[in-house]
């Protein structure tokens, strides 16, 4: 009697099991292991990165909007308010082309101040873009939503991720972060600078983080950080930790100076020239131990 011999699946290749509550902590230590993997590969040592809305248009999405409604009767209004607001998609753009400029001259191996957006459309395809424009590789931590968030197609293929955990890809957008700008957004833009703004000012970031917040009326209506510092909810001297700005200019000299500044060699036997910049990819931690 010849009877097919029971075949146990193997642990690791249980889909059923890998899907499951139990196997939680497997998938978010694949969520921290398998781009370290990829970062190491691809030798990127650090980033720049650059957030902003999923929902601002480039200017000639833009312009065609515009050209459309006033042919059909559409909303003006609106399509008034999507040209102007495009203007931050070409400083996005502009100014991630630059720096990847900037950081494509720096000498020695390892990819540095990499541009790395949210992957999705709007200010991060922006960001992917200007940096693919300069052949740069960049980097897109796409996280799955069941709206507005689809990969753009800029990002360096090797570098696209696709997080289930937002707690996940907010490790990797801080980990590798050695500056950050912030361009006009949502909740979500809201939530990312935010944080990172408070780990910088509690100094659980000790590294160098220039950050910089492009577009200073809308962030000025939106946000009134000067109340905050009138009320004493926070220090008026936190308000020193970020740059308002509408010049693209004015952003790359902010960014570049300082990260230029911290890249020189420190006074004394026992400092590197890369000692304020933060750590290697190990340990998994968020500042300079």
């Amino acid at each position: 009697m010849n009877e097919q011999r029971f075949s146990a699946v193997k642990a690791y290749e249980n889909q059923a099991f890998l899907k499951s509550p139990d196997a939680r902590i497997l998938r978010i230590l694949a969520e921290y292991m398998e781009p370290q993997s990829r970062f190491h590969d691809l030798k990127v040592k650090d980033t720049i990165v650059v957030w902003g809305s999923a929902r601002i248009p480039s200017a000639e999405q833009a312009e065609r909007e515009m050209a459309e409604a006033r042919a059909k009767g559409g909303d003006l209004r609106q399509a008034e308010m999507r040209l102007g607001m495009s203007m931050y998609y070409e400083a996005a753009r502009e100014l991630s082309r630059r720096l990847t400029e900037w950081s494509k001259s720096l000498p020695g191996n390892e990819r540095r101040f990499v541009i790395c957006s949210g992957g999705g459309p709007g200010i991060m395809e922006a960001a992917n873009r200007g940096a693919s424009e300069a052949r740069g590789l960049n980097i897109g931590l796409n996280i799955s939503l069941p709206f507005e968030q689809e990969g753009n197609p800029y990002i360096t293929r090797r570098l696209a991720f696709d997080f289930h955990y937002f707690f996940m890809r907010k490790y990797w957008f801080a980990y590798l972060a050695k500056a950050i700008v912030a361009f006009p957004g949502g909740f979500g833009t809201l939530d990312e600078f935010m944080e990172i703004l408070t780990l910088v000012q509690t100094e659980k970031i000790r590294k160098v983080m220039p950050m910089v917040l492009f577009g200073t009326k809308y962030w000025g209506e939106v946000v009134h950080f000067e109340k905050m510092a009138e009320f004493g909810t926070i220090s008026p001297n936190d308000l020193g930790l970020f740059l308002r700005t509408d010049s693209v200019d004015e952003a790359f000299e902010y960014i570049t100076a300082r990260l230029s500044k911290a890249l020189q060699p420190s006074a004394g036997p026992a400092q590197v020239p890369d000692a304020q910049l933060g750590t290697s990819l190990v340990p998994p931690v968020l500042c300079d131990e």
